[in-house]
């Protein structure tokens, strides 16, 4: 099983696949960006396609919402928004 993708490595790359959003492998509890891509690779019966809609589901638990889908030949990515924002250094309110 490939390893944690921790909220660093996930900003440094914009993205998580839903592979490690579903096996409880990803953590976005720091992950300091208002946008995020969910990806997943695109395969014949649509599976793939399956686990991220999954993981979409998952993530707007967590206060996110879908804005948009893109595919290409061989890769499915869900664009995500977290709906409640705070830039790094504004602090809360309250």
């Amino acid at each position: 099983m490939p390893g944690i993708e921790t909220a660093e490595m996930i900003a440094q790359q914009r993205f998580v696949t839903a592979r490690a959003l579903l096996e409880g492998r990803a953590d976005l509890r720091s992950y300091p960006h208002r946008y995020l891509a969910v990806h997943s690779h695109i395969n014949v019966m649509g599976e793939r396609v399956q686990s991220l809609l999954a993981a979409v589901e998952m993530v707007e638990q967590w206060g996110w919402e879908l804005v948009s889908m893109v595919e290409n030949e061989r890769h499915v990515y869900a664009v995500m928004r977290r709906t409640t924002y705070r830039p790094a250094g504004v602090p809360q309110a309250g």
